[in-house]
């Protein structure tokens, strides 16, 4: 696990999905006036180079944010998406892409703060460095975000997002992310969860979903995207998901609406597609 560097995979698919989702759900608290908090258990290095260092070596950009770039008739959750792209690269030629740590940044209150837990030490210190000017509202810790979530789970606002995205290099990531819920859940039953999941062949993967669904939440959304058939080799991953739970009511019909596009923008062959099913919303 702690050889993962994100850098190699960032502006992919599985960001796309992840990040326009996490800017709609920002949008969501922000549209009351109560502080909230926003938590990462992964948050990785915080900025990415796409044209010079580990970007360039599998460029997975470029069947990722590179096909929405010069698209302009995007939806309007991907429109607000990648406006906050453009600003990173404001001669219009994507050479950055942001982590979601950034996205939260560009979206919070003065009132709200940012938590963030990144255990590798040289992505940690990256991190570091990329949010000194950010002052007091962020705070980032060098540990096991998984750890970490229990010492801030209820935040003193009772109002947060809380993003669990590990690498799932290690396979022991599907147990602790299944543990990591049932906790937060039973500290903080009312906080909006949002974990990301990759689409495996490997049967620890392929169970998750279940699993999620099992825990008990009153209300939960589960939304996957698949950009290509899945490898004969078993290898590789051929899409992505996004479990939500206590999802804002108005979130069905936006991926109603959002998941087609992309599924025609970012798929590779004929089985690409998406899923969505939710509860108790």
């Amino acid at each position: 696990m702690l050889s993962y560097r994100h850098a190699f995979h960032a502006g992919n698919h599985a960001d796309v999905l992840k990040h326009f989702l996490i800017v709609q759900l920002l949008r969501y608290l922000c549209q009351k006036d109560k502080a909230f908090w926003y938590i990462e258990s992964h948050a990785g290095a915080g900025y990415y180079a796409l044209d010079v260092g580990y970007a360039t070596k599998l460029a997975e950009h470029r069947n990722g944010i590179d096909r929405l770039w010069d698209r302009h008739e995007l939806p309007p959750a991907l429109a607000e998406y990648v406006e906050l792209i453009r600003e990173l690269n404001p001669d219009g030629v994507l050479r950055a892409y942001p982590g979601s740590p950034h996205f939260a940044l560009k979206l919070m209150r003065e009132q709200d703060r940012m938590r963030l837990f990144e255990m590798h030490s040289k992505d940690s210190q990256l991190l570091q460095d990329n949010f000194r000017e950010a002052g007091r509202r962020v705070k980032i810790t060098a540990a096991d975000g998984f750890a970490g979530l229990k010492a801030l789970l209820p935040p003193p606002t009772r109002r947060a997002l809380i993003l669990i995205d590990p690498a799932y290099e290690d396979k022991g990531d599907y147990r602790r992310v299944i543990a990591a819920l049932e906790d937060g859940l039973a500290r903080f039953p009312t906080g909006l969860y949002a974990l990301w999941y990759p689409l495996l062949q490997r049967p620890e993967a392929r169970k998750l979903p279940e699993k999620l669904k099992q825990l008990g939440a009153k209300s939960w959304l589960n939304l996957s995207l698949s950009v290509c058939a899945a490898a004969p080799d078993g290898f590789g991953m051929h899409g992505s998901g996004m479990f939500l739970i206590n999802p804002p009511w108005v979130l069905p019909e936006l991926l109603k609406e959002t998941l087609p596009y992309l599924v025609a923008a970012l798929g590779q062959d004929a089985a690409a597609g998406f899923s969505l099913e939710y509860g108790g919303i």
